[in-house]
């Protein structure tokens, strides 16, 4: 079996797969794309993760989306012709993901697709090209919540493909609840008792020079109301700086973080605001109110089950300002000290319990049983 590993959600989705295939007694190979090449935004998550060194890094770095992707498939088709794998996994919906399904598919390797399913319905996505066409490529879907159940159905994907498992990057956090010592991170950083941690980097809100110093303007807003974190992805940092992100005596800008030091930052914060997928799943389980910046959500559980809302950059500052309001009337932040009372069974989505990995585990097996 292959792993096709790319970005940091990847790694962490992978670790309580990869542990349970291992128990299993399967012969495993892990192939890291270099899609992230920042140390602090792969490497460091095998150490912390406990996943295997890989046993193939290729390197491929960053570029346009068509230039990454037809080098992530140049390297991706050597490997696995020269491995000959009876499956090949993927992870969530980066390039990484599409090429290894697309290079998979073509060679006549079934493909297992872990969070099959997720839809936001908005074409203008890269990662909502590359999770429907993974999705139609891949002959197990390994899906995290009820809906995709349903969106794959409607897009004609066999039932007998689709599988509802759980979520394995909930697996990870909670294997991981009692690493995150918010009172260390908060030293180590020297940040503020109470404060909102942002993380940005999808193209419609960092890309364009003008749309970042807009944000600019809003976190700044932000940060009038309490003091804002902000670890900065490689992805945006430059025009977010250009835009004068840490000109605001308010604003902490930080580099990336790396998974344990980041969740527990996500942990003590009053509220968090972001535009990335799986924070929105993390912050659910952990309790932590979550405003997104996007006008839609492939995780739409979240909002139902969990502490998420969609926001427009007009209503971010409002919003932020009502979270924080409530959080005083309840005393919330004197929670976030040590995350206390917020690690609520009652309100993880169906089979976020932390044993999706095994459940991955014995649906592959079965496959290349049959």
């Amino acid at each position: 079996m292959v792993h096709v590993l790319g970005a940091r959600p990847n790694f962490v989705k992978a670790a309580p797969v990869i542990r349970a295939l291992a128990a299993a007694g399967a012969e495993q190979t892990v192939v890291h794309t270099g899609q992230h090449y920042d140390a602090r935004m792969s490497e460091i998550f095998f150490d912390e993760l406990g996943l295997p060194e890989p046993d193939v890094n290729l390197g491929v770095g960053s570029g346009s989306h068509a230039a990454q992707t037809a080098a992530l498939m140049t390297g991706l088709e050597e490997e696995f012709t020269s491995r000959s794998p009876s499956v090949v996994i993927v992870y969530g919906d980066v390039n990484s993901t599409i090429a290894a399904a697309l290079v998979a598919a073509k060679l006549h390797i079934p493909v297992a697709h872990v969070e099959a399913g997720l839809r936001s319905f908005d074409m203008t996505m890269p990662e909502e090209v590359n999770r429907r066409l993974t999705d139609q490529l891949s002959d197990i879907c390994l899906v995290t919540s009820p809906e995709g159940i349903g969106h794959l159905a409607n897009e004609g994907v066999p039932v007998e493909r689709a599988h509802l498992v759980g979520n394995p990057m909930i697996d990870t956090l909670l294997a991981n609840l009692d690493s995150f010592d918010t009172g260390r991170v908060r030293a180590e950083h020297g940040l503020p008792d109470r404060y909102v941690l942002a993380t940005m980097h999808r193209p419609a809100n960092v890309d364009a020079a003008d749309t970042a110093a807009d944000l600019v303007r809003r976190l700044h807003g932000i940060a009038d109301l309490a003091d804002l974190v902000i670890p900065v992805h490689p992805r945006g940092r430059a025009n977010l700086m250009a835009a004068g992100l840490d000109d605001h005596d308010g604003v902490h800008v930080l580099e990336p973080l790396g998974y344990t030091d980041f969740i527990a930052a996500v942990r003590g914060a009053a509220a968090v605001v972001t535009d990335s997928g799986g924070l929105q799943e993390e912050t659910t389980i952990l309790g932590v109110p979550c405003l997104t910046v996007r006008p839609n959500t492939e995780r739409p559980i979240t909002i139902t089950h969990g502490t998420n809302q969609l926001v427009t950059f007009e209503e971010l500052v409002p919003r932020v300002r009502k979270v924080l309001e409530a959080a005083a009337e309840t005393d919330a932040a004197a929670d976030a000290e040590a995350g206390a009372g917020r690690d609520d069974d009652a309100r993880r989505p169906p089979l976020w319990d932390g044993a999706a990995g095994p459940r991955i585990a014995e649906v592959i097996m079965e496959f290349i049983g049959d």
